[in-house]
């Protein structure tokens, strides 16, 4: 599904990826963990077509990644959501803006022309439970509420890749594991390739069949801890649950700068 290939890239003359290679399978799901400023955000920013590599090249299903794709959603942290739509205007935005370029191939995939909008919103509306909130505002609604607004105006576009960038931070743990447990059905309904950044290591533990551990940059290969419990509620309730945590707590340790210490991780 995605393949970075001798990947350098950085700002200001400091690098964070220099020869940087990594491949995601697809149908897979993978945390992105690591300290602020190591390059987690960019990361993304680079699988979404949004920057570019400086060096080496990220690829889609064999193609190289020069634009973003029409098939790859991404849901940020601050939602991205129009404070002047409703929820119902903000879900349909992505198939408007589809509709008016046609079929291209650039904004919308070529093999899946939308001709219509309504039927595919309110079906979102429904699988959501956003029906009794379609005509309010975002600044009328809850944070989940605005996040699961989020993933629909992502997933009615019928993604295959779905980039995740701390979507669920600012939100209240029992919000936090409901949704963390919509997103991995959605995941397996779908047929998603999914990559979330996270801060949170129990987060990063229940998402991630694969754990990508970003340590201080600049990166030269990934360092990867494989986590098949991944996505079962269940899950959370077993000490294999918790020594993943704590395995993972130690590899953010070791990623750490010399003296510094896990809080404050982004």
């Amino acid at each position: 599904m995605i393949e970075v290939r001798d990947l350098w890239f950085g700002y200001g003359g400091g690098w964070l990826f220099q020869g940087f290679s990594w491949t995601v399978g697809r149908g897979e799901a993978w945390a992105v963990i690591g300290p602020s400023g190591c390059g987690k955000t960019t990361l993304l920013y680079l699988l979404a077509g949004l920057r570019q590599p400086q060096r080496g090249e990220v690829r889609v299903d064999g193609q190289r990644l020069r634009r973003p794709r029409p098939r790859t959603g991404l849901i940020l942290q601050d939602y991205g959501l129009l404070p002047w739509a409703t929820v119902r205007e903000n879900i349909a935005l992505g198939l408007r803006i589809r509709r008016f370029y046609g079929p291209d191939g650039r904004h919308a995939p070529a093999d899946a022309p939308v001709t219509e909008i309504e039927g595919p919103v309110e079906a979102w509306l429904e699988r959501l439970g956003l029906r009794e909130v379609g005509d309010r505002y975002p600044a009328q609604i809850s944070g989940g509420q605005r996040q699961r607004t989020a993933i629909a105006r992502a997933l009615v576009l019928r993604p295959d890749l779905l980039l995740m960038d701390e979507p669920f931070a600012s939100l209240d743990a029992p919000t936090r594991e409901d949704l963390q447990e919509l997103t991995w059905r959605l995941k397996e309904e779908e047929g998603l390739t999914l990559i979330l950044v996270t801060h949170h290591m129990e987060e990063a533990v229940f998402m991630g069949q694969r754990i990508l551990v970003l340590g201080c940059p600049p990166h030269r290969q990934p360092d990867v801890i494989e986590n098949p419990g991944a996505g079962d509620p269940a899950f959370r309730h077993t000490p294999a649950y918790w020594a993943q945590v704590e395995r993972l707590r130690q590899a953010l340790r070791g990623a750490a700068p010399a003296g510094g210490a896990v809080t404050g991780w982004g």
